[in-house]
């Protein structure tokens, strides 16, 4: 984040008042924007420093996928077993790589287009990811006594009533750039409240109830997760169904929505 930080100030400085400021193309225009408006030295860290957070972007995304993926096939996945053991695993590790590869590769390919759609689409599958880690962190089969305690679950559930609203004012200034942004936020604002404070008391209401695993009777030092295959169906309630509902529809339209939007620029 600081790194991230750094990127900002420094080109909002290079490119205040100038013809450069607010318009980006790609990567490699910020850089030599920065080596004509500050010094070739500049350009060059930041190509250098991009070039980092590209190899940690390949490492983290890419991997992370094929691990989801080798745990979802049941298959063998982990850097520590070799090409023999593990083939399915570094098969889909080595196509993700040179999938990215080429698109970028290809010529003419609008980069800059691409960067910022595939980052609005993090934007707007990140509260969604968010949502699931939230309901990982209180299965009690999963977790046993790593479980999130009340207040840390209060904190979790404002920022990811945040990051949902968020995603909602991106998807709809893309849609309507027009659209009044704090007027939305306000309204938006005011429903966060309310759900908040909705689910609150459902906790408190139905916080006697005991659930199957008695966290505090289990170890934390000796705690190990049950394997996938042993780990029981988890329970849905009404309100969590319908929740998930709600969430899934908004996402698929969000994401339809900001591809059709990313089409129109290209074709613009």
């Amino acid at each position: 984040m600081l790194g991230a930080a750094a990127l900002i100030i420094t080109t909002a400085f290079a490119f205040n008042g100038t013809e450069l400021a607010g318009v980006f193309d790609n990567a490699g225009s910020v850089a030599a924007g920065l080596a004509k408006k500050v010094g070739s030295l500049s350009g060059a860290f930041f190509a250098i420093i991009l070039l980092n957070a590209s190899l940690i972007g390949a490492d983290a995304v890419t991997l992370s996928t094929s691990y989801a993926f080798g745990d979802v096939f049941g298959i063998k996945h982990s850097l520590h077993r070799k090409w023999k053991d593990a083939r399915g695993f570094y098969t889909s590790y080595t196509l993700l790589v040179l999938i990215a590869g080429g698109i970028v590769l290809i010529p003419n390919v609008p980069l800059g287009l691409i960067t910022m759609a595939v980052q609005a689409l993090a934007g707007v599958l990140l509260p969604s990811a968010t949502v699931f880690l939230l309901l990982l962190c209180n299965d009690k089969v999963v977790l046993g006594p790593w479980v999130n305690k009340m207040w840390l679950n209060m904190v979790s559930s404002i920022i990811v009533g945040v990051l949902v609203m968020l995603s909602f004012i991106l998807s709809a200034t893309t849609l309507f750039p027009s659209v009044n942004v704090k007027l939305l936020t306000l309204i938006l604002t005011i429903i966060l409240i309310i759900g908040l404070l909705g689910a609150g008391l459902s906790s408190y209401l139905h916080r006697g109830k005991k659930s199957e695993v008695t966290v505090t009777t289990l170890d934390r030092s000796s705690w190990r997760m049950p394997p996938l295959r042993d780990l029981p169906k988890p329970e849905w309630t009404r309100t969590r169904k319908m929740g998930m509902v709600l969430l899934r529809s908004y996402l698929v339209n969000a994401v339809l929505l900001l591809i059709v939007k990313a089409v129109q620029i290209a074709i613009g």
